[in-house]
């Protein structure tokens, strides 16, 4: 979809095609482009075929290039997710400066893009093209950060529950994050890769004003560019932990398994034993077998349990008097 979009009184307005005013800047934005749009933009604008697709390739890095009509620029900007894999992404977003009219060109509802055209930015100024340029690539750079905080905060609040009770899902979404931290961490390297070559090159034409504004933009996307680090880092080790622990619990459910097969292997033993001919012992004492047999049970259910008993306040034990030698080190 196509919309055209022109500045009137110093307020962003959109217009019709046929209404608009040649002697005034054009913001020509094209989001969820069909092949209608690709047509227009050919025609109309004179955008090769080749950077339209290039524009429309979800795995299309940041880049700046002149051609003959116009001067494209393609960066990195930050999307939402709505089904239930990576809960974000990034998306090729491409700027044309083609005479008066200024072109922003996205296969989806970029939300950079939609954040413009609500008018919820001041001082938006589209008579300065280069202004206009770097706004795009300061809110693309604001939103990731947003979107890094987004990840962080969801991130803490799995493994809060992970830390009741580990289940497939919430591991599942952990790694679902880590994707999208990687996703940020490369785009980001792109965006800032790109905003390096805007301030050596001369492609664009800069003044001071805009210079300084595009080094804040660079510091912004490189403190991105950290927290995407970091927080892919402090993901990775909580994977890892969380492994740790569902393999450390498949041990003792292991070794708690093979004491259970243990005992139940000396009745199985006694029971085939004394299954074949082989007369069994206190079998002419009558009740008296019995009662020798029951004692004999209730004696081994005593030990056993005074050994169950004792052994969690040994443990216990030792901890303290471990815990008071290193406070007596101190």
């Amino acid at each position: 979809m196509i919309t055209f979009w022109q500045q009137i009184d110093g307020m962003l307005q959109k217009c019709d095609k046929t209404g608009i005013d040649p002697e005034k800047n054009l913001w020509v934005d094209a989001r969820s482009v069909t092949k209608d749009d690709i047509t227009v933009l050919r025609n109309d604008y004179g955008i090769e075929m080749d950077d339209i697709v290039d524009i429309l390739d979800q795995e299309e890095l940041s880049r700046v290039e002149r051609d003959d009509s116009y001067t494209l620029i393609v960066l990195r900007a930050p999307v939402a997710s709505d089904d239930a894999g990576v809960p974000y992404f990034t998306v090729p977003l491409g700027i044309v400066f083609y005479g008066k009219a200024l072109i922003t060109v996205c296969w989806t509802d970029c939300e950079v893009l939609r954040g413009i055209s609500s008018r919820r930015i001041k001082d938006l100024d589209l008579s300065d093209f280069a202004a206009f340029a770097i706004q795009i690539l300061n809110r693309s750079s604001l939103l990731f950060l947003r979107c890094l905080k987004e990840i962080n905060r969801r991130s803490n609040v799995i493994q809060n529950e992970l830390q009741v009770s580990i289940e497939n899902d919430a591991l599942l979404e952990l790694l679902n994050l880590e994707k999208s931290l990687v996703l940020f961490t490369t785009s980001l390297s792109s965006n800032q890769l790109l905003i390096e070559k805007l301030l050596r090159s001369s492609i664009l034409t800069w003044d001071q004003n805009d210079r300084e504004w595009l080094n804040d933009v660079e510091i912004d996307n490189r403190q991105a560019i950290e927290m995407a680090r970091t927080y892919s880092n402090i993901l990775m080790g909580t994977i890892e932990s969380f492994a740790s622990v569902i393999s450390n619990n498949l041990n003792v459910i292991m070794k708690k398994l093979t004491v259970i097969s243990l005992v139940l292997m000396i009745p199985t033993f006694i029971v085939s034993f004394f299954g074949m001919n082989v007369p069994l012992p206190f079998a002419g004492k009558g009740h008296l077998g019995t009662v020798i047999i029951s004692g004999i049970c209730i004696v081994s259910m005593c030990i056993a349990t005074l050994f169950l008993r004792n052994k969690p306040v040994q443990t216990l034990r030792r901890y303290h008097r471990s815990k008071n030698r290193k406070g007596g080190l101190k």
